[in-house]
This record gives C-alpha cells, structure tokens and sequence, in this order.
C-alpha cells in the first residue's frame, strides 16, 4: 500500500477548507525542507566539525552550540524566503525577526527553538526542532510589533516538533488531530506513520530531573512522592524516565503516556519561573498534547491560556497523559486551599 507524504496529507486537508490559500502549505513545506537538512548535518555530526560549543552565549544564558547556530541559521535563512511570514521569533535570537524588504511577506508568525536539547549533542541523544505557527493581528500594511507576536497559546494556528533520534519524525497538529510522519532516507520523504495519535489517559513513567528536588515548593515535591509511591490501583509507583531534552522526554510519554515535569525552582534567581519558554516550547507542546487528549498546564493555569508578557518568558511545565496532569492540579489546588 502507498504511504501518504506529509505534503499529500497537508493538500488532502487543504482541501476540506475551500477558501485555503495554500500559504499554510508552503510555510510547512519550507520548514520541511529545513528539517531535511538540519538532519542531514545532525546525522553527520561526529564526521563533521560541528559539534562542540561556538564560543558565544545566547539570550537564554545558554553556551550556543556548532550545532544550534546551524539550525539557526537554516531555518531563518529558508523561511524568510518563503513569502508567506512576516515575523520569525528563535530562541537564540533577543529580538524578533523581520522579513527583509527584498522578499515577500506574508501574515504568519513562525516561533521555534531550532535545536531542543542541545545540551546534550555532543553525546549522541536525541535532539529536536519544535516550531509554532501563529498569524499576525495586525493589518498587513501595518509594522510588525511585538504586540503581533504575543499571543496566547489557544491562538496558534499549528505547532509541532522534529526529532532527530534512532529515526527522523515531525509530529505537528493544525487543531485536528496529532500526526506523526517518519522520514524514509530512501526517497527523502516524510511518511504518514502515525494517524491520529492519541496519548494514553494515564501513563507509567514521570520525567523529572530530581536532582533539583531541594529547590522545589512542597506541592511540586508531593507530586513526584505521590508518582514514586506504591499503589496497584492507580499502577504506581511509576518508572523515571528523564533524558533532558523536552523533545525526546515528551515524544516518548507521548506515545507510552506519562507526564514531564519541569517546575519552578530557587536555583536561579533570574529564572522564578522555571527554565522553559512559553512560547518555543511550552505552549506549542501544550497544543499537541491538548489535540492528542492530553494536558499541559503551569501548576495553576492551562499553558494555552497564559497571555505573554514577553518574548522569552519562561514557565513551569506540567504536560502529558490527563489523568497524570490532573494529579498535579489537584495538589496545586489543595495546597493553595490550606
């Protein structure tokens, strides 16, 4: 039987919409081909001289790696060509990114992290691209600002991530339904290889680093107690599971269920909030986990109702099966009860 590219399926759901531009389209067969590349390099990466660190610190406070500039810089340079963005917001970058005047500019909005997990290149471990698609609230003739730009999670037009693992797979949403699509290095297509994929209502691993359990606040700490403890009826106590990258750390709970944490912590004081970004990755996280019957939430608050403040704002993220998540809501409300 002949498998469905991802290009096919984009046409196929095009045209259920027929008033569709095929702007969408494109801005995902751009991204496509970015990831085509970004894993050409990343599968060579041990051949070539581009592990290792650049020498430079990003906006995050984060040492860039060889690696993350590349992606970078090939997702910026392709997209900005593609005539249907007017804005791009990277993780390496301070600023918003504006389409240059000589190419064509259209009303979407791409934010991404291009290289997930970074960290943890040198070593082999699977890393990834997590991209969100937005569209601009202001008129087109007007300048982009960052008012444009922050936006709400609910208001993403699609989202989605590309891991580089044992396989190359995007997994994306456009709001009906997750799908999941593997690269055949044969014929360098991506391959329809996971319709509609649902994440179990209740897992059996947490990913948590643990090592930072001294700068949690209790109800975070009674969480992780309440997924280590024993208790046949719920299947607990669960397995750790922790790789450190979000990409790989949620990709797997997405297909086996379970729940990724990575709470706020008194580590840092210039991150209150956690280390996760709202906007590269929380909150295109949060639409994939929500269209796959999941949930993603702070703590307190669902991921896609937070309003930004800011380009890089960061957030505690609670993501994964439903009744998982809905574990740490409760403690969060009895604590805030007591």
């Amino acid at each position: 039987m002949r498998q469905v590219t991802v290009v096919e399926h984009l046409l196929l759901r095009q045209k259920e919409r027929p008033m569709a531009s095929g702007r969408f389209t494109r801005l995902l067969t751009e991204l496509i081909l970015s990831a085509k590349i970004i894993d050409r390099e990343v599968s060579k990466a041990g051949l070539l001289d581009v592990l290792g660190a650049t020498g430079e610190v990003n906006i995050q406070g984060e040492v860039v790696q060889k690696l993350d500039d590349f992606a970078n810089q090939v997702i910026i340079r392709r997209m900005e060509r593609a005539g249907v963005l007017c804005a791009m917001v990277s993780e390496e970058n301070a600023d918003f990114i504006e389409i240059p005047r000589q190419f064509p500019v259209g009303d979407y909005i791409l934010i991404f992290d291009p290289l997930d997990g970074s960290a943890n290149i040198d070593a082999n471990v699977s890393i990834g691209t997590i991209f969100s698609i937005y569209r601009r609230t202001s008129f087109e003739q007007q300048a982009v600002s960052v008012g444009d730009l922050l936006q709400k999670g609910s208001m993403q037009v699609a989202a989605g991530y590309i891991i580089y693992g044992s396989s190359t797979m995007m997994v994306y949403t456009a709001g009906n339904g997750v799908h999941g699509f593997t690269l055949d290095p044969s014929v360098g297509e991506f391959l329809l290889s996971h319709p509609d994929i649902k994440i179990p209502e209740r897992g059996r691993i947490y990913s948590v680093n643990e090592g930072y359990s001294s700068y949690w606040d209790e109800p975070t700490r009674n969480i992780v107690n309440y997924f280590k403890a024993s208790d046949n009826a719920t299947g607990r106590p669960y397995s750790t599971r922790y790789i450190g990258s979000l990409v790989s750390d949620f990709h797997r709970n997405l297909i086996y269920g379970g729940i990724f944490m990575y709470p706020a912590d008194s580590r840092d004081a210039r991150k209150p909030s956690g280390k996760l970004r709202l906007m590269c990755e929380a909150a295109p996280m949060a639409m994939i986990a929500e269209q796959a019957g999941g949930l993603a939430t702070d703590g307190t608050q669902r991921i896609m109702d937070i309003e930004p403040q800011e380009l890089h704002q960061r957030v505690p993220l609670f993501i994964g099966s439903k009744n998982d998540v809905e574990v740490v809501l409760k403690f969060y409300a009895d604590a805030a009860k007591s």
